[in-house]
């Protein structure tokens, strides 16, 4: 079984080199290397890797805003699936939320990202609806 561990700025390199082969995982200039350290450094002790052999399997970003929760890029390598390693990062996750006293998490899912929606339907989140997100730039 892949062990679990905090996610540090060190492991940069291969955390992108994961998410770029993530069917379904958008990566943009927030997920630039002084952003993720800065997330990182923001929401301490809150997002995890799994590793096999030194390589890394599995990640989650999670952090808070002090009232409410939010995931990200959740992604396990494909050859990898099927360990549950999904799950376990979101369990070890959720369990620093609730440590921090955060009661409710929220994740955005892309409409045309079928194996996220089915994932997160398996693992017991409730689709949402009756809002709308909306981005812009700053």
């Amino acid at each position: 079984m892949s062990p679990i561990r905090e996610m540090t700025i060190n492991d940069y390199e291969q955390l992108i080199e994961l998410w770029s082969r993530i069917q379904g995982l958008v990566l943009s200039e927030s997920d630039s290397k002084e952003n993720i350290k800065l997330y990182l450094t923001r929401n301490l002790g809150m997002s995890f890797v799994t590793e096999q052999d030194g390589r890394i399997t599995g990640t989650i970003l999670c952090g808070h805003d002090g009232r409410r929760g939010y995931i990200y890029h959740v992604a396990v390598d494909p050859e990898s699936r099927g360990q549950k390693l999904g799950e376990r990062l979101v369990r070890a996750s959720l369990g620093r939320l609730r440590q921090e006293g955060i009661e409710k998490c929220h994740l955005f899912v892309l409409d045309d990202n079928e194996i996220g929606r089915r994932f997160w339907h398996a693992v017991g989140w409730e689709k949402r609806s009756g809002f709308c997100v909306f981005s812009r730039d700053v």
